[in-house]
């Protein structure tokens, strides 16, 4: 964070802006520091979702035979829902189970309708694809680097028994009434118009069980999760005969420091070497790299993260600094009781 000004007497009130500037931030941290004592960091929620820029496009459509807003039907208040719980790899359409092996699942809930017999499924997904709400992408007319991260609920008819049951799971953990469907609903939709970006890693200080989680992911897993509690508040009893697992990708550091928002980092020159250093950490997780290519980027990641144990978090729209440590990055797949 070193600033690029140079004292001379020609320029000393450049200087003087400069240092001030420094100054101001770091009493602005450290007043941030006082106030941000509570961990994990609470996910920011917006008073409504905005449009989609332009610039972010989906390899696949989003929500493509559903509804992107995740509206849903109304049901009889006298209606039988039967609700189950889905789960299969990522990309299993494509890849079948090979993200399977390695614990890498979607998640998602299937409704039924007894009166209808009309089936339907719920999830909550990216909008331009997992790498683009992970990674950014780095612009040369842009000196910040810019986010596709929204993720958002899509709701559709049918359940496609194959696809969840074939290399995951399908099955029925309950029933609610068509009132409790009908206010889920509606919780759905405020849920969604407020939370609108999609977060991947969790972060923690170590992988014990009394480990201090510095950042909460926000994904397909915790929306279920989410989803569960507030049909379980509505007094639905909810009951699985399996082991109820789910996918989790863990970074590990130490306290993390909090650096600012892409106006306080990106507009100021007295930062750019900041600025210029995420840049170039993102950098190595660009899309569409030749082989060559990926094989340096991927030597230059490990360099960064593990050898020189630095990470640099977007959340909630701002940058946080990880020191991280041993074991970095783990993928596991654990359980998470129903409620």
């Amino acid at each position: 964070m070193g600033s690029e000004s140079v004292v001379s007497v020609g320029n000393m009130s450049g200087s003087v802006v400069c240092l001030s500037l420094l100054l101001f931030l770091d009493v602005g941290a450290q007043l941030r520091d006082n106030v941000r004592q509570q961990w994990p960091i609470p996910y920011r929620r917006f008073d409504r979702r905005p449009a989609a820029d332009s610039y972010c496009e989906a390899l696949f459509p989003f929500c493509p035979t559903g509804d992107g807003d995740g509206r849903m039907p109304s049901m009889s208040d006298t209606d039988v829902i039967s609700v189950y719980r889905l789960q299969t790899p990522v990309w299993e359409f494509k890849y079948g189970d090979l993200l399977g092996k390695f614990h890498i699942m979607h998640d998602a809930i299937g409704f039924s309708s007894k009166e209808t017999g009309a089936n339907y499924t719920m999830e909550w997904y990216e909008l331009f694809q997992l790498g683009n709400c992970t990674f950014p992408h780095l612009r040369p007319d842009v000196f910040a680097p810019f986010w596709c991260n929204q993720g958002a609920a899509c709701f559709f008819g049918g359940i496609d028994d194959p696809h969840w049951s074939q290399n995951g799971t399908l099955e029925k953990i309950g029933e609610i009434t068509g009132g409790q469907f009908n206010d889920m609903a509606q919780w759905v939709q405020d849920d969604n118009e407020t939370g609108i970006y999609y977060e991947t890693w969790t972060v923690r200080s170590d992988p014990g069980p009394n480990a201090t989680v510095w950042f909460e992911s926000y994904d397909c897993s915790q929306f279920v999760h989410r989803t569960y509690r507030k049909l379980s508040e509505l007094g639905a009893k909810l009951s699985s005969r399996s082991q109820t697992n789910y996918t989790k990708i863990y970074l590990y550091s130490g306290e993390p420091s909090y650096l600012g928002n892409d106006s306080a980092i990106f507009s100021q020159p007295a930062l750019k070497n900041l600025a210029t250093d995420i840049r170039k950490f993102y950098h190595r997780f660009r899309p569409h790299q030749s082989f060559i290519d990926f094989t340096i980027s991927l030597l230059e990641a490990y360099k960064k993260v593990v050898l020189d144990k630095s990470f640099y978090l977007y959340y909630n729209f701002e940058y946080w600094h990880l020191p991280m440590k041993p074991p970095y990055v783990q993928i596991t797949y654990e359980e998470v009781p129903l409620p």
